[in-house]
């Protein structure tokens, strides 16, 4: 429209205008689709503290600067990350601090992370449901032996409430021992308490040629596994869905009529050793049943 007089350039557009254009509460909710209840409600939890309240009636006013901050903490709370982290991120970001603001990025950094893995965890559990809700996705069991062994082995019984870091030191202890890689994968023989109660009897083990060095570990040692049967299933992907193996396979076993033992194995035919990328891993489950039955 012409007449109009010169308009303003956007590249010397002054933050400070911003602050001057002082918007209602509905003008500022239109712009930023934030609802009006949420506002206040940011404002009652110090996450978004309007530019200025009217002392008299109460009003909040707010300002153009703070649109970003708003949509900001919106998509924040919407991933759930909690109030005091968000209050220390906006402080940092309030305040241009250059160390707070490391820290307050590293908290989001965590928090995401954290989504990260629960979205992992939701994609396999929605992946094993629709197999469990597919009458046409029943795994594939059979009855194997499984060749003698010399093996290296760490045993020990791992106790109430105890993650994983029992396996992880077992394995680092049979690694520093066995040196190169081994050709066969490594393996672990586990009772069946270790799942229905808990705790119970564990040993870890990596196939070795070679005897035992001197100077080894005093849980490291040397032991034979001798032929066994047993119902066997392999389990593709990340070992959170391995109670589906384990399902199948007993199963199995049980129609059959075998006699199980008290030990279930498990062969790492691909495992983290080999991949970073759990839907690559490979584990062979194997439920021990009394010899006889026909392979």
């Amino acid at each position: 429209m012409s007449g109009s007089g010169p308009r303003p350039d956007p590249d010397t557009h002054d933050e400070e205008d911003d602050m001057d254009r002082r918007l209602t509460i509905g003008e500022f909710s239109r712009i930023t689709h934030l609802s009006i209840r949420a506002l206040r409600r940011y404002h009652e939890q110090d996450l978004l503290v309007p530019a200025e309240v009217d002392p008299v009636t109460g009003y909040r006013y707010y300002t153009l600067a703070q649109v970003r901050a708003a949509l900001t903490i919106r998509r924040f709370r919407e991933l759930d990350l909690p109030l005091a982290d968000l209050r220390t991120y906006l402080r940092a970001e309030a305040n241009g601090e250059e160390a707070a603001g490391r820290g307050a990025q590293e908290i989001v950094a965590a928090h995401l992370r954290r989504l990260e893995d629960r979205l992992g965890r939701t994609q396999r559990a929605a992946r094993a449901l629709r197999e469990l809700l597919d009458p046409e996705a029943a795994r594939t069991v059979s009855i194997d032996v499984l060749p003698a062994q010399r093996v290296l082995a760490v045993s020990l019984d791992v106790p109430p409430g105890s993650d994983l870091s029992w396996y992880d030191t077992a394995m680092r202890e049979l690694d520093a021992v066995a040196g190169p890689r081994p050709v066969l994968p490594p393996g672990g023989r586990y009772e069946h308490t270790l799942f229905t109660e808990g705790h119970g009897h564990a040993t870890v083990y990596l196939p070795a040629e070679t005897p035992l060095p001197p100077g080894a570990p005093a849980a490291v040692r040397e032991l034979y596994l001798p032929e066994r049967t047993a119902a066997v299933t392999t389990h593709t992907g990340p070992h959170d869905d391995l109670d589906l193996a384990y399902a199948a396979a007993g199963s199995y076993a049980r129609r059959e009529g075998m006699a199980a033992h008290d030990l279930v194995e498990e062969v790492y035919l691909i495992g983290p050793r080999d991949t970073d990328r759990p839907d690559q891993w490979r584990t062979l489950v194997a439920w021990l049943v009394e010899p006889g039955a026909t392979p």
